[in-house]
């Protein structure tokens, strides 16, 4: 898009203040990962993470970043949610659902949606940081679809929403000018269809 994705502008506020208030009620605390001017303005008093690996690696160095994090802040947390900076949609529910999939406790629980992974949209469990550490500095490709499939994993289906303004994909991102005007286009006709 040509400019940082947190501070583009999607109904008069930025992409990371929608985010971030989507975000709150699901999570106990939040933590913001991106590669930005570190004097950026940040919603509430969350704390701006920098890559623990250097040269901008890729989302799988921020994912690696928040697990250092979440270990030192809160040493009985057994996971960590991510959730990207470009998709204002996501469900009310994510983290709640995401959670209740797990089973054996070691699992990565990532969001489905259309038949389609979303794999910034997971549940990590924060056991694999090492692993996650090796494999960033090991493959030059980083994938993040890889990186998953080396581990016990869970898929979370959720629907397409059904809205008074009709369908909409709850993980509908946000890369290019014309999404952008798309998820203008969303906002206007959710914020209409509201009693």
């Amino acid at each position: 898009m040509g400019k940082q994705k947190a501070t583009v502008m999607l109904g008069g506020r930025s992409m990371l203040a929608r985010v971030v208030e989507r975000l709150s009620p699901q999570a106990a605390s939040i933590a913001i990962n991106i590669n930005a001017d570190p004097g950026i303005a940040l919603p509430g008093n969350h704390p701006l993470l920098v890559d623990t690996i250097p040269g901008f690696p890729g989302p799988l160095a921020g994912v690696l970043t928040a697990l250092h994090h979440a270990s030192k802040i809160a040493p009985a947390a057994s996971h960590v949610l991510t959730v990207p900076i470009d998709a204002p949609f996501f469900p009310a529910t994510l983290a709640a659902r995401l959670q209740g999939a797990l089973v054996a406790g070691d699992e990565i629980a990532v969001a489905w949606s259309g038949g389609e992974m979303h794999p910034l949209f997971a549940l990590w469990p924060i056991a694999i940081a090492d692993d996650l550490d090796a494999w960033i500095r090991a493959d030059e490709k980083r994938r993040v679809r890889a990186f998953i499939a080396r581990h016990p994993s869970v898929a979370v289906d959720f629907p397409v929403a059904a809205t008074k303004a009709g369908p909409l994909d709850p993980f509908f991102n946000v890369n290019t000018p014309q999404q952008l005007e798309e998820a203008e286009e969303w906002l206007n006709r959710l914020e209409d269809s509201e009693p």
